[in-house]
């Protein structure tokens, strides 16, 4: 099969009853295709009757012999479906030929929620499937003429009795999950990507680091990274090597580097605990630490290994300046592929492990999380297609390299896709970093809302004007604190979804695209969800107490399934068992999906309380505090809700404040009252006030479990 050619994948799927054909999007090669594979069975084109085509493909339906109408503002769908019922007789195909829609790049279902609750409401089994392009979502450093122009995969039929908008959803991204997974790329180095990402954008893209305005070129970064790299095999004998810095250019290099000689970057959350940062340590197995002096007298809180096991990048580079000409020289004049092959990036690659990160350690120790090159490969693709960046972009590097997102999204994805990357060590100093963001011309800024209240204060709303995208994670964005910085600087702060596990993007709203005439706009945004699943990656939900599968409308808890779900903690298989089966992840979160594809994420199943057999979750009893005592505009957490063990209910929820005054019982009794008339159910409502001086929460300002439990205990 030649590579322009179109690829069809479980042709095995198709019922030899009739059935109701529903592609996620069809042009006219897919549709010749479509037609080629049901060869021999009665076909009758069906569309629905708003829709508009393209000229091609209008034509064509026009020419065929066999066509059946819909339209999605029927009251009564089921009465039109037992009208067309006759053309599935004897085998035959009912094909649904989606019309045109302006959409976000890379996305699986080009089909109004509308036409699809009329169609799955017609009592006809359905066949969903999944057309996958690999050239509009591939990396820039990939040769799109040698990728097929579109992979088809027949997706799991849907009998009558179970069809929904939910489980042709379901249906739909599993299959675009397994044409997503089966892209060679994956196959492939995260280190031959860097390589191939610094020649390619060698000249046009630099990182700029703001610690000390200095400016390098990916040209001149290469060199380093490769002289560097050479010194670090020589260092140790081990396959990972710990790296002890914030975001800017010996960060980038010191990675880079690493993974060059053919090792494993493990970057240390150097504000962590000595025990976690202790465990962290004896878990990876590291005997060498890149960092720099002035670093280490900063970080005095950090459990430094003595001074033998110290690489610091800033005495060892000058010392590589002759090496640094000879690979400068070289870099140039080779090829990417001959310049691989000479270093032997392409020994680790597929699912080798390539990068080695820890969990926050929120609900227990940290668990290591051991990326392969496919997890990276495949996160950087699926952000990187969903952005669709215009050049010369520039997005902020600002969260530390031991968190996922600053790992993937602003180390990995700058350096392979060609991003102007703007560095700064630390997230919290916003004036500084609104100063970097307008000298820059920054385009992206991805924070958390605890670090995105910083610049509601002090920050002029000219500043930003750069931003084209703001993007949070980490923990729920308050709606208000969204309108607040959309009224101030005119951008409105997205929602998006990862864990470490997902390497870690997994959802992201973006801003609506520009509607089109001739065609229906698809949303890309909703407020109040995390956004729509990133591209290859598929979706179910269980039931919580009774851990069956239920629609994914239904509340439950969420499982992944994709090339970017890490294949287990590290040492720790009966962990990795607990949240891996049949290669699904489950994460622990609880949520639904909505008839669009938007995501709502409804707490931590580690937040939430089994109060008389109902399941309570605990960030929606904070919204409501929040709200009734007037804390919703605070930069600072004053309450957090905890659940304890209780002998008549099972368990019972305790609040703990900052703001609690002497009288705690009439105080808990008020604000009983309060909830109560916001309609929050009487079983939710707190059942006593702690008082405490400080809630615990992370460097990344998530809460932080642990030390909450640990304050109740305490008190």
């Amino acid at each position: 099969m030649s590579s322009s050619s179109n690829h069809i994948l479980h042709k095995d799927r198709i019922p030899t009853t009739g059935v109701l054909v529903i592609p996620g999007r069809l042009n006219h090669e897919q549709l010749l295709l479509l037609e080629k594979t049901f060869h021999g069975r009665k076909i009758t084109w069906l569309v629905e009757e708003d829709s508009q085509h393209d000229p091609a493909l209008r034509g064509y339906l026009e020419k065929s012999e066999s066509g059946a109408m819909f339209s999605a503002k029927d009251a009564a769908p089921e009465v039109a479906g037992n009208q067309m019922k006759h053309y599935l007789a004897d085998g035959g195909v009912l094909i649904f030929v989606p019309g045109r829609a302006t959409v976000r790049n890379a996305t699986a279902c080009h089909i109004p929620s509308a036409q699809l609750r009329a169609m799955c409401a017609f009592g006809m089994p359905i066949l969903p499937v999944s057309i996958d392009c690999p050239r509009e979502s591939s990396l820039s450093i990939e040769r799109r003429s040698s990728l097929p122009s579109s992979v088809m995969v027949i997706g799991k039929p849907i009998p009558v009795d179970q069809s929904s908008v939910a489980t042709f959803q379901q249906s739909l991204l599993e299959a675009d999950e397994e044409a997503f997974t089966s892209r060679p790329f994956l196959k492939g180095s995260l280190a031959m990507a860097l390589l191939e990402g610094l020649k390619k954008n060698g000249r046009k893209y630099r990182l700029l680091d703001g610690a000390d305005d200095s400016e390098l070129a990916y040209e001149k970064i290469l060199p380093v990274a490769i002289a560097f790299s050479k010194f670090i095999r020589e260092e140790t004998d081990q396959p990972r090597v710990a790296i002890v810095l914030p975001p800017g250019k010996a960060g980038l290099i010191a990675n880079l580097a690493v993974l060059f000689a053919g090792k494993i970057p493990v970057n240390l959350n150097f504000t962590a605990g000595p025990e976690a940062i202790r465990s962290c340590i004896r878990q990876a197995g590291v005997d060498r630490f890149i960092t720099a002096d002035p670093f280490v007298r900063k970080v005095s809180s950090f459990p430094w290994p003595p001074n033998r096991d110290l690489i610091l990048i800033e005495r060892t580079l000058p010392l590589l300046k002759n090496k640094i000409v000879t690979w400068a020289f070289l870099s140039k004049l080779l090829p990417a592929v001959v310049l691989g092959s000479l270093l032997g990036l392409n020994k680790r690659r597929g699912d080798d492990e390539a990068t080695l990160l820890f969990t926050s350690g929120s609900s227990g120790e940290p668990k290591g999380v051991a990326l392969s090159h496919r997890n990276v490969l495949a996160n950087v693709t699926q952000f990187a297609s969903r952005l669709d960046l215009t050049p010369n972009s520039a997005i902020l590097g600002c969260l530390p390299l031991f968190h996922s997102f600053g790992c993937t999204v602003t180390l990995w994805f700058p350096i392979i896709e060609g991003v102007n990357l703007v560095t700064y060590p630390s997230p919290l100093e916003t004036k500084r970093l609104a100063e970097l963001i307008a000298l820059h011309q920054v385009n992206v800024l991805l924070s958390t809302p605890t670090f995105l209240r910083g610049y509601m204060k002090r920050i002029d709303s000219a500043q930003l004007s750069s931003l084209k995208l703001v993007v949070t994670g980490a923990e729920k964005l308050p709606q208000s604190l969204a309108a607040a910085f959309e009224e101030k600087f005119g951008i409105r702060p997205q929602e998006g979804y990862g864990l470490t596990e997902t390497s870690p993007a997994s959802n992201v709203n973006l801003p609506d695209p520009e509607p089109k005439a001739g065609t229906v706009t698809l949303l890309s945004s909703r407020h109040g969800s995390v956004g729509q699943m990133l591209p290859g990656l598929a979706i179910k939900i269980t039931d919580p107490a009774t851990e069956r599968e239920v629609p994914i409308n239904k509340q439950g808890i969420i499982w992944f399934k994709g090339s970017n779900v890490f294949p287990g903690y590290l040492g720790d298989p009966k962990k990795s068992a607990e949240v891996l089966k049949d290669g699904w992840f489950r994460t622990g979160d609880v949520g639904r999906v909505d008839d669009d594809g938007f995501l709502y994420i409804e707490g931590r199943i580690s937040r939430f309380s089994k109060i008389a057999g109902e399941m309570v979750p605990h960030e929606t009893v904070e919204a409501a505090v929040n709200k009734v005592l007037g804390l919703d505009g605070e930069s600072e957490r004053k309450i957090a809700i905890v659940g304890v063990p209780d002998e008549q209910k099972g368990e019972a929820i305790l609040l703990l404040s900052t703001i609690a005054g002497a009288a705690l019982e009439q105080e808990c009794i008020d604000l009983r009252y309060k909830l109560l008339d916001e309609g929050l159910p009487s079983l939710w409502c707190p059942k006593q006030i702690v008082a405490v001086n400080e809630i615990p929460v992370l460097a990344s300002g998530k809460l932080d479990l642990k030390g909450c439990q640990s304050v109740v205990k305490r008190g």
